[in-house]
């Protein structure tokens, strides 16, 4: 009897990916993109600050965006996670845009959000689960050019987000991935709707 030759070749493990789940399209689309490329993609979405008794004037993370990310995870067969930053959001950008107005200033909250929120606190939490990137919905590129990584602005120059995240530093962008920002909007819709996604409308 012939024996098979025996291997010592390890198991290909594929690249985990953390997608930051808004119940938005970009973002569902986000996933379902890396999921169709073949990640092993981990939903991920944050509880963020409202005003006592407003919540329902937040427009980030109400209760029915995060039953649609939930529901667009459960479609897409991936596990879905809430993380809580509730006090950490309120302390870092709440604080802040109250402060820099009573300073005469006017911030733009969003870039502090990516900064304090989405590419430290929900970047290092990807990367605490053994994830090799964290992805978002944002309308961006990252491209790997002669001198490192650079940030390029989306497809769509009508949707580009690169401006509000241009604090990226090297490290960030070597292990970040933006899914929909080499499509315009409308392609997004369409794919949303290939996908037959609740977030296509």
């Amino acid at each position: 009897m012939t024996q098979l030759p025996i291997t010592n070749s390890p198991i290909t493990k594929k690249p985990r990916v953390v997608v930051a789940m808004s119940g938005g399209v970009d973002s569902s689309v986000a996933a379902a993109l890396l999921v169709e490329q073949g990640y092993d993609v981990i939903g991920m979405m944050m509880r963020l600050w409202s005003e006592p008794g407003k919540e329902m004037f937040n427009r980030c993370c109400t209760p029915d965006q995060m039953a649609d990310a939930r529901h667009i995870a459960g479609k897409l067969g991936i596990p879905f996670y809430v993380v809580d930053v509730k006090d950490h959001f309120r302390q870092t950008i709440v604080q802040f845009f109250m402060d820099e107005h009573g300073r005469g200033r006017t911030p733009n909250p969003c870039i502090e959000c990516n900064r304090e929120i989405r590419f430290s606190y929900l970047y290092n939490r990807a990367l605490s689960l053994d994830a090799d990137f964290l992805a978002t919905g944002h309308y961006a590129q990252v491209i790997e050019g002669e001198n490192g990584f650079e940030l390029h602005q989306g497809v769509d120059t009508h949707k580009d987000q690169s401006y509000v995240l241009h604090m990226l530093t090297q490290e960030h962008l070597s292990h970040v991935k933006f899914p929909v920002g080499g499509y315009t909007k409308a392609e997004v819709r369409a794919l949303a709707e290939k996908y037959d996604l609740i977030t296509a409308k």
